[in-house]
């Protein structure tokens, strides 16, 4: 088979595609490549490594460079800023050729010797396949973020009860295809995942501590990606927005009835000096709290909705380096996915 953008012999599709997104990782990268390649290996699983660069401010590109010299099973991928995570790795995924493909974190908490386990849950007929961590070596606001969002994701997406969403999994290569035709500028790969399937399996694994350095992800960041879940993937919070809106009107009717009628059958209990400032105050300060959230939200939608349609890019490539020559067609396809021109799917060359 030939690719007729590079004209040249195209190499075999390997079992897995690893897609990391890497930002401050410099100095868990070698070690990252070699754990993968030690533990597919030895499993008998070809595999092809994507790492990236989400505009890393350090030195993380240039070790990337270094690995895909070595390694025709490497490939790097340089982003011109900073997307995000989410953003990284749906471009890794539309450059992936492997008849599967997982993510995973960049610091080795999450360990590759599960991979052949998690890929074995797909045969048995599982889409997605998740790692379900027991103890994790984080913080613990982290842990009440990820409970925050398995909640969300349960109201809006009917993600099940027992189900976590990490972000170390296991992706059939056709629910990839799927997810990689998300246009939006702000892509959740987890809501997208549990939009296209849901048959969803997970697998034991152990959360290891960080390689080396501290972790990326900041509260605000975690606020932001419980926003991307509630307003990105369902109308619920405009319905909820409706039915308080419904039960706030329904309580002032009948609080209206109730004085008038007080008024009326006692009216010795209104003197004229009860004008009643404060619970006037009260009335007001909380219908107009409640008015300015229903404002935000409805706002989110209409925010996001004008980033559809005004095509704000996922992402934009600066590099893709692949050892077996594909690099420059990896990168006109990649950027007719991620850059606004069109909705691309993966590229199996």
């Amino acid at each position: 088979m030939h690719d007729p953008l590079t004209q040249g012999e195209v190499a075999p599709r390997p079992d897995l595609s690893i897609v990391v997104p890497v930002y401050r990782s410099e100095d868990c990268l070698v070690a990252l490549y070699d754990a993968v390649d030690r533990e597919l290996k030895a499993a008998g699983i070809t595999f092809e490594l994507i790492l990236v660069n989400d505009c890393s401010p350090d030195s993380s590109w240039k070790v990337i460079e270094s690995l895909c010299r070595i390694d025709p099973d490497v490939v790097g991928v340089d982003l011109r800023r900073n997307f995000g995570q989410d953003n990284a790795i749906l471009t890794g995924l539309r450059l992936a050729r492997g008849r599967h493909v997982a993510v995973m974190d960049d610091d080795l908490q999450h360990h590759p010797k599960y991979l052949p386990a998690m890929l074995g849950k797909l045969e048995e007929g599982a889409d997605v396949v998740y790692a379900r961590f027991g103890a994790k070596q984080q913080k613990l606001w982290k842990n009440a973020g990820s409970w925050l969002n398995g909640k969300i994701a349960e109201w809006v997406l009917g993600k099940p009860k027992g189900v976590y969403l990490s972000p170390y999994k296991v992706i059939r290569g056709e629910v990839a295809e799927a997810v990689c035709d998300y246009p939006g500028p702000a892509p959740y790969i987890d809501g997208l995942l549990f939009q296209t399937t849901s048959r969803i399996a997970e697998v034991p694994a152990e959360h290891y501590p960080r390689f080396e350095g501290r972790g990326n992800f900041t509260f605000l960041r975690s606020v932001g990606v419980s926003a991307r879940l509630a307003f990105s993937f369902s109308a619920r919070p405009l319905r909820l927005v409706s039915w308080c809106g419904l039960v706030l009107a329904a309580l002032a009717v009948l609080l209206t009835v109730f004085v008038v009628a007080y008024r009326l059958l006692v009216p010795e209990n209104f003197p004229p000096e009860a004008v009643g400032w404060a619970s006037l105050m009260v009335a007001i300060l909380l219908t107009c709290g409640l008015q300015m959230i229903f404002f935000g939200v409805l706002g989110e939608y209409a925010g996001r909705t004008y980033l559809l349609v005004s095509r704000k890019p996922q992402a934009a490539i600066r590099e893709v380096i692949r050892a077996d020559g594909r690099g420059n067609a990896d990168a006109r396809r990649a950027g007719e996915s991620v850059e606004g021109v069109g909705v691309g799917r993966r590229s199996h060359l």
